[in-house]
């Protein structure tokens, strides 16, 4: 009994090693799969962000064509870097909606005059109540939303031009 007492130590820091090793050789699954891609998205009805667009209801998401609905804030730096690509794709013709989140209206006309506005209707969301509802955890986060108002893919972060033809992709698959 004594000698398996002194064994003990060694092969619980051998175990603790495999442990180890065995993390570091199986691969790592880094995308983050949310549960309400598929499912409708949760009602709401949003006071418009921005002087010059509407405000936002979920209703209008449920048009018979897919739409991207996008996530930002006025004092999100991430956000500013992928107006660029959101601007790329109004211009191939993507239909874009955002949500500001715990921002102001003259924040939001002002980030938009000067990053752009790719949006046809922004809605404010001062409490982040429907971006908790939605699942999203930060900005900027972008969804897919088919033409029928359910979540098809959830994209977690800026979107890069990298990303460009993988949302574009999703989108004709929201068909």
């Amino acid at each position: 009994m004594r000698k398996l007492i002194i064994w003990l130590p060694l092969v619980l820091f051998l175990a603790f090693i495999g442990l180890f090793a065995s993390g570091l050789f199986q691969p790592d699954d880094r995308i983050i799969h949310s549960r309400l891609v598929g499912q409708p998205l949760p009602a709401f009805t949003l006071p418009a962000a921005a002087s010059d667009r509407p405000p936002l209801a979920s209703a209008q998401l449920a048009t018979g064509k897919p739409r991207l609905l996008n996530i930002f804030a006025s004092w999100c730096v991430p956000c500013a870097a992928e107006a660029p690509q959101l601007m790329a794709l109004k211009q191939a013709g993507v239909e874009i909606d955002a949500i500001a989140i715990r921002d102001a209206r003259q924040d939001v006309d002002r980030f938009l005059a000067r990053y752009g506005n790719p949006y046809a209707r922004i809605g404010l969301d001062e409490r982040s109540a429907v971006q908790i509802a939605l699942g999203s955890s930060g900005v900027p986060e972008s969804f897919v939303i088919d033409g029928k108002g359910r979540i098809a893919y959830q994209h977690i972060g800026d979107i890069r031009a990298d990303d460009m033809p993988m949302i574009l992709q999703h989108l004709k698959d929201a068909r």
